[in-house]
C-alpha cells in the first residue's frame, strides 16, 4: 500500500518541479533596463541661447535642428528599433513543454492515471535558415541607418533655405527702408522748388504717393518676416514666434565642381541609392532562404514517463517536415523571391536616374543664379544707381520730370531686389544641391582647378554684393543718400569703361550677348562721340 502512496505523489512532484524550473521564463522583465536607446534629452536653455542672440549663424541652426528637429528624432528610434530586430530573427523558437495524462480514472485522480507524460521539445530549422533571417533582418537594419542620413540631409536642406529665407527678407526690408529714407528727400526737396514756385502741386503729392507706397511696403515686409521666422522655428520644434536672431550673410557663392565630379560623388554617398542597396541585397538573401525551403525543418523532443504502478521511463523522438509533399508552394516562393530581386535592380536604376537628374538641375540653378547675381553686382547696379544720380541732378536743375526722378528710383529699388533674389536663389539652389548630392560640399576652390560655373576670384566682391553706404554694413536705419556709394564716389564713365575693359577677358559667346543686350552701348557711344 506505501508502494502505491508512492507512486501517487510521484506525478505532482514532477509536475512542481518543471513548474519551478520554467517558470521564471514566463516573467516579463524590461528589455532594456538601463534606459539606452532613449532619446538624449537636449539642454534646451543652452541651445536656444545659440538662436535668440544679436546674430544667427547657419551653423547654430544647423546644430540645433539636427539634435531637435522631430523627424530627425523619429528616424534615429526607428534605427535603434531596426537594430534589435536580427538578434530576434536568427535565435531558435522557444522550447514546448507538453504535459499528457493517459487513462485518468473517472474522479479525474491524476495521480492514479495509468501514463502521464512530459515532454521536452525544440524545433531546429535546416542549417542556414536563421543564419539568412538575421543577415535579412541587418540589411534591414542598415536601410534604415541610410534612411535616417536621407533624413538628416533633407532637415539639411530644409533649414538652409528657411535660413536665406529668413535672410532675403532682412535684406529686402533693408533696400525698402533705404528707399524710404531717399523718398522723403525727395519730398523735402519737391516742398522746397514748390514753395519757390519752380514745380506744380502734382510733383508735391506724387512724392507723398511714393512716401506712401514705400511704408506701405516695409510694413508687408515685416509681416513676412514673422511668416519666415516660423517657418525656421517649425523645423526646430519651437513655438512659431519664438525669437531669433539676425540671420549672417551668406559666404562668397562659388560652384567649384564639375557635373562629372558631382556625378561620381552621388553614386557614392546618395544615401536613397545606398539605402536601395541594402534593400536589394535583402531581396537576394529572400531569395537564398526561398531556395532553402526545399529543405526539411526538424523537431526533437526527449520524453519523461511517469506510469501507474508500472516502471517508470525516459523516451526521445525526432520528427521531420517533408517539403516535397507540396513542392509546388516552395517553387511559388521562389518565383516571387527572384521577381522581388529583379524590382530592386529596377528601383535602384530609377533612383541613380533621378539622383542624376536633380543634381544637374540643381548645378544648373545655382550656376544660372550665380551669373545673374554677378551681372546685376557688376553692371547693373553701378548702372542705375549713376542713372539715379543724374536723375536727381536733372530734377534739381529743372532739366528733368518728377515722374521720371520717380522711375529711376523705382529702378534702382528693383534691381539691388532682384540681386538680393539672386543671391538668395544661389544659396537655396546649392541647398538642393547638397541634397541631391547627398552631403555636404564645401565651396573652398581646389587650387589649379577651374571652378565649373564662372565664380569670381576669391576677394573680388563680397558674398552678397549689395553696395552699402560707407565701410561698414547697412543697418536698418542708415540714411542712404544717392551722393553715397562705396568709396565716396558715384561710378562714372571710367568705372564703366573699366568694366568694358574687363569684359574683353569673358568669352566670345558672353561678350556678343551682352552687347546685343545693349549694357555698354551707351558708354561705347559716348567713346565715339566727336570732341
Amino acid at each position: 500500500m506505501s508502494k502505491f502512496r508512492s507512486k501517487r505523489v510521484r506525478a505532482p512532484r514532477i509536475i512542481g518541479l518543471c513548474v519551478c524550473l520554467l517558470g521564471p521564463a514566463l516573467v516579463f522583465s524590461n528589455p532594456d533596463p538601463t534606459g539606452e536607446g532613449q532619446y538624449p534629452t537636449a539642454d534646451e536653455t543652452e541651445g536656444a541661447a545659440s538662436l535668440t542672440g544679436e546674430v544667427l549663424t547657419v551653423e547654430a541652426a544647423l546644430a540645433y535642428a539636427r539634435h531637435r528637429n522631430p523627424a530627425i528624432g523619429a528616424a534615429r528610434s526607428r534605427v535603434q528599433a531596426a537594430q534589435k530586430v536580427p538578434a530576434q530573427a536568427s535565435a531558435f523558437e522557444d522550447p514546448m513543454v507538453t504535459w499528457e495524462a493517459w487513462n485518468a480514472p473517472g474522479n479525474f485522480r491524476i495521480d492514479e492515471a495509468e501514463n502521464n507524460i512530459f515532454r521536452l521539445s525544440q524545433k531546429i530549422p535546416f542549417p542556414g535558415k536563421l543564419r539568412l533571417k538575421g543577415e535579412m533582418a541587418s540589411k534591414d537594419a542598415e536601410k534604415t541607418e541610410a534612411e535616417l542620413k536621407v533624413e538628416e540631409i533633407d532637415t539639411v536642406a530644409q533649414v538652409k533655405k528657411a535660413y536665406y529665407a529668413l535672410w532675403l527678407v532682412y535684406r529686402n526690408l533693408e533696400v525698402y527702408r533705404r528707399d524710404q529714407e531717399l523718398v522723403t528727400q525727395f519730398v523735402r526737396i519737391a516742398e522746397q522748388k514748390y514753395a519757390l514756385g519752380q514745380v506744380s502741386q502734382p510733383d508735391v503729392l506724387r512724392a507723398q504717393v511714393e512716401t506712401t507706397r514705400m511704408i506701405n511696403r516695409v510694413s508687408t515686409e515685416t509681416l513676412a518676416l514673422a511668416k519666415a521666422q516660423a517657418r525656421l522655428n517649425a523645423l526646430f520644434s519651437r513655438p512659431p514666434e519664438a525669437p531669433l536672431g539676425a540671420p549672417q550673410d551668406p559666404p562668397a557663392p562659388a560652384v567649384p565642381y564639375s557635373m562629372t565630379e558631382l556625378e561620381k560623388l552621388t553614386l557614392r554617398v546618395r544615401p536613397e541609392l545606398l539605402a536601395q542597396t541594402r534593400s536589394l541585397d535583402k531581396e537576394r538573401l529572400a531569395l537564398a532562404l526561398a531556395r532553402k525551403a526545399y529543405y526539411p525543418d526538424f523537431e526533437v523532443s526527449i520524453n519523461r514517463f511517469v506510469n501507474f504502478d508500472e516502471r517508470d521511463g525516459f523516451g526521445i523522438s525526432v520528427s521531420t517536415s517533408i517539403p516535397l509533399a507540396f513542392k509546388y508552394k516552395y517553387d511559388a516562393g521562389v518565383g516571387e523571391a527572384t521577381a522581388n530581386v529583379q524590382t530592386g535592380q529596377d528601383e535602384l536604376w530609377r533612383l541613380r536616374d533621378l539622383a542624376l537628374f536633380e543634381v544637374k538641375q540643381a548645378l544648373v540653378e545655382a550656376q544660372t543664379a550665380l551669373e545673374q547675381r554677378n551681372l546685376f553686382l557688376h553692371t547693373h547696379i553701378p548702372q542705375a544707381e549713376q542713372a539715379l544720380q543724374s536723375s536727381q541732378i536733372g530734377y534739381q536743375t529743372g532739366t528733368l520730370d518728377f515722374l521720371s526722378l520717380i522711375d529711376s528710383v523705382r529702378a534702382i529699388e528693383q534691381i539691388h531686389l532682384e540681386h538680393l533674389m539672386a543671391a538668395a536663389n544661389f544659396e537655396r539652389a546649392w541647398a538642393e544641391l547638397e541634397r541631391a548630392v547627398g552631403q555636404e560640399l564645401p565651396r573652398t576652390v581646389v587650387p589649379g582647378a577651374k571652378p565649373d560655373g564662372g565664380a569670381s576670384p576669391a576677394g573680388a566682391d563680397s558674398a552678397v554684393g549689395v553696395h552699402t553706404i560707407g565701410p561698414g554694413p547697412i543697418s536698418p536705419g542708415a540714411k542712404w543718400d544717392v551722393r553715397s556709394t562705396p568709396g565716396g564716389r558715384m561710378p562714372g564713365r571710367a568705372s564703366v569703361n573699366k568694366t568694358r575693359r574687363g569684359v574683353r577677358a569673358w568669352p566670345a559667346k558672353e561678350r556678343k550677348r551682352i552687347r546685343a543686350l545693349g549694357i555698354f552701348k551707351e558708354a561705347s557711344d559716348a567713346s565715339r562721340r566727336p570732341r
